[in-house]
């Protein structure tokens, strides 16, 4: 198990002691394979995302071994696109569950690969994920559409679909800024990713109707604000036109509207865009909620149905607790998390002339 003696910089009063990060640390390394994927949990589907999510929770603890694993795991199973498969059963990658091949999903690796580096500065570990990046980077961009938003994804047979997704779309917004901060570090510069970068942000902040309707769902309130696009007063004002519809006091934030349901992963992410907004002190509230999810052995429920007092679905998921420690560690000011979310120092889009 986990040492708290390297888990104390996740201590947050309220929500973690060194020796419940290192419990929850643990658990996550207990769902990975032996070949370094993460599923969501031992049985259950790996995807791209959330693998990556759960092995930057591995380097806010300073488990770099296994956080490398899993990006080795990447580097050695992606397609000649430059894409990964949405879901593998249990993280075996002989056994693709869903075909198609989603952007969001795709650009995380980015984003993982920057946060690696910061926390490491091993040198020879970006030589080799570089490609990885170029790769991703490349498939990520072939979807993006002339009003900038970039398709959701490409089915199995190749197509690609225009349609657009808000949650996605700024995902891949913080990916790109990440894939520009490696790029200048290496000293390589990428002219088009800026451009693209800077069109997908405007589609984000300007133009709406170029977005399917997920308003339903509490990804698409927060997540121009934690994906770097929405800042300052923007920011402020998208966050409290949600607050009453999306946050359940004393639980923590529903997923989709109107389903009296709160899950865990929404929950540490608003309260990572709170932070990114400057406003700790409600970041830290909606992290205390959360704990009712925490399950002994220091992982966390999905979700919690509050209507019925149950724990729905029955699972405990490597990417919620990933997504609870990296809140933790951004609050902690662990500078890899800081830089990453923070957005201070990544570079920034060039904006489109017009529309």
């Amino acid at each position: 198990m986990t040492s708290p003696d390297r888990t104390e910089r996740l201590v947050l009063p309220g929500v973690l002691t060194a020796e419940q990060a290192a419990r929850t640390v643990a658990g996550i390394a207990a769902v990975q394979r032996p070949d370094g994927a993460i599923p969501w949990f031992r049985g259950h589907h790996l995807d791209p995302w959330d693998h990556v999510e759960a092995a930057m929770a591995l380097d806010t603890a300073g488990e770099h071994g296994r956080a490398e694993a899993a990006y080795r795991w990447l580097a050695e199973h992606q397609n000649p696109d430059g894409s990964w498969y949405a879901a593998y059963a249990d993280g075996d990658a002989a056994r693709p569950t869903d075909p198609g091949r989603e952007s969001n999903f795709c650009a995380y690796v980015a984003v993982g690969v920057w946060h690696h580096y910061l926390a490491t500065g091993d040198e020879a570990f970006v030589e080799r994920m570089w490609p990885v990046v170029v790769a991703a980077i490349g498939f990520v961009l072939d979807l993006q559409q002339p009003g900038g938003q970039i398709g959701w994804k490409r089915d199995a047979d190749g197509t690609a679909s225009p349609d657009a997704l808000l949650t996605g779309c700024s995902s891949v917004h913080q990916a790109l800024r990440c894939a520009l901060a490696l790029a200048g570090h290496r000293e390589e510069p990428q002219p088009a990713w800026e451009l693209a970068l800077g069109r997908l942000g405007h589609a984000v902040r300007r133009h709406p109707e170029r977005f399917l309707d997920k308003s339903r769902y509490s990804m698409d309130w927060y997540y121009p604000v934690l994906g770097g696009v929405l800042t300052g007063p923007e920011a402020k004002e998208r966050i409290e036109s949600g607050w009453d519809r999306f946050v359940v006091p004393g639980l923590g934030v529903r997923c989709v509207l109107p389903n009296p349901w709160v899950t865990g992963g929404e929950s540490a992410e608003l309260a990572l865009a709170l932070w990114v907004m400057g406003e700790s002190d409600r970041a830290l509230e909606i992290l205390r909620w959360m704990q009712h999810l925490r399950n002994a052995d220091g992982m966390y429920w999905t979700g919690y149905v509050f209507a019925d007092d149950a724990f729905w679905p029955e699972e405990l998921t490597a990417w919620t607790a990933g997504s609870l420690l990296l809140a933790v560690a951004a609050l902690g000011g662990d500078e890899a998390t800081v830089a990453v979310f923070g957005g201070e120092r990544l570079p920034v889009g060039l904006e489109p002339d017009c529309c």
